[in-house]
């Protein structure tokens, strides 16, 4: 285990040198928001259309998988909105406290640290577990939000629809694979663009986590740490049951999900909650806490997939 968790150090380094930047305000929260955006929309969208852009979709698209991986995270979800439904909480606030559960930082931080410690094969499983967080459960706790409001279901399903079609991550994955479909070479100008744009991706995405850090409260400790606890154990321990045992997923591929699975609270999660202002400092505090703890719980999943 020391050693994966010296290889990971790295890249927590990189998110602490973030981290610093932003609480000594030399990287503000403009400056940290302007980032973002550029590792979200061309950074990260390179790399991910550059990886979907060589894939089979029919060899990518493994159901068992995608049912392994839905199950596990559907028991957790459940688990843990029942739990803020005991402490009194109402839908909206339950719905986002199971995201925190099971959405982790997989786009920033799961894709170029598992393409660079597992290797390049285990994008694919991270892409597919991308694509089902976004498509699924993004669109479920939209629609559980606005059913507080009595919202014209039309309009809701409209809504989802559209934070879909605007989102980068899954456009980057649709063109990659509809240039994957169509056979189509990729010049080497091309290639070679992409390559330098996407190589942004992996530093810019981990400054971006530290910096928007910073600018996170730690308020609800308890709740945070309750949080932190279902999405850096029970979802990893809920998906390898799921992936190793229900449904007996390739090993390999069930490693990568196992430890895509271990990864801290997802910032998107945040920015849906401040959106909507359902629960943002709490959020706000499961990603803080989540992504501190997951230093040493990520190097443990790695090293006892290395074992599968």
């Amino acid at each position: 285990m020391l050693e994966i968790f010296l290889k990971t150090l790295p890249f927590f380094a990189i998110i602490g040198l973030g981290y610093a930047a932003g609480r000594v305000r030399f990287f503000t929260e403009e400056a940290t928001a302007y980032l973002t955006k550029f590792v979200f929309y061309f950074a990260l969208s390179a790399m991910i259309f550059q990886f979907t852009a060589t894939l089979n979709i029919a060899e990518f698209l493994d159901w068992t998988f995608v049912l392994a991986y839905l199950a596990a995270s559907g028991v957790v979800y459940l688990l843990t909105a029942f739990v803020a439904r005991m402490r009194g909480l109402n839908l909206a606030e339950g719905a986002f406290e199971a995201q925190c559960a099971v959405i982790g930082n997989v786009g920033f931080l799961g894709i170029p640290m598992m393409a660079l410690l597992i290797g390049p094969q285990a994008v694919a499983p991270i892409i597919l577990m991308l694509s089902v967080d976004l498509i699924f459960f993004g669109s479920l706790v939209v629609i559980l939000v606005n059913t507080r409001g009595g919202s014209n279901p039309v309009k809701v399903i409209g809504t989802v629809f559209l934070g879909l079609l605007k989102n980068p991550m899954i456009v980057s994955i649709g063109l990659g694979f509809a240039w994957s479909t169509a056979r189509l070479p990729m010049p080497t100008v091309g290639a070679e663009f992409l390559t330098l744009l996407g190589a942004a991706a992996t530093p810019g995405a981990l400054f971006a986590i530290g910096a928007s850090l910073a600018s996170k409260s730690a308020e609800r400790v308890s709740v945070a740490l309750w949080l932190s606890f279902a999405k850096l154990i029970l979802h990893p321990v809920a998906v390898a049951i799921s992936a190793l045992f229900i449904f007996e997923v390739n090993r390999f591929a069930a490693g990568v999900m196992i430890a895509g699975a271990a990864l801290p609270v997802a910032g998107n999660v945040f920015i849906l909650a401040q959106h909507y202002n359902v629960a943002p400092q709490r959020v706000s505090a499961a990603i803080l806490f989540s992504t501190a703890i997951s230093v040493v719980t990520i190097a443990a999943a790695i090293a006892w997939v290395d074992t599968l």
